[in-house]
């Protein structure tokens, strides 16, 4: 038995047992079909893997039940290069 499930962390973290279960489920089922691991751990053991996601906050069961995976936040202006602070004064001059 893995160690997370002998603590209630994790049924507390997905909101419930019923809600845990589904989640696992169908993680597993996509991992299964191909799907890429969110976590880097060196087992095939599916359900670790899922644990692990679960524990690091990377999938969750969105409002209609499906698996969801959170996107790392990325600022808007990111990558984005300015040439300048702004108008310069002969720019600002009537």
């Amino acid at each position: 038995m893995l160690e997370e499930f002998k603590e209630e962390e994790i049924v507390n973290k997905v909101g419930g047992r019923f809600k845990l279960s589904a989640l696992i489920q169908k993680r597993i089922v996509a991992l299964n079909r191909g799907a890429r691991p969110l976590v880097e751990l060196q087992t095939k053991n599916h359900m670790e893997v899922v644990v692990q996601e679960i524990m690091e906050d990377k999938i969750y069961l969105d409002q209609s039940g499906e698996v969801a995976i959170v996107e790392e936040a990325v600022s808007p202006l990111e990558g984005v290069e300015y040439d300048d602070a702004g108008p310069s004064l002969e720019d600002l001059a009537p």
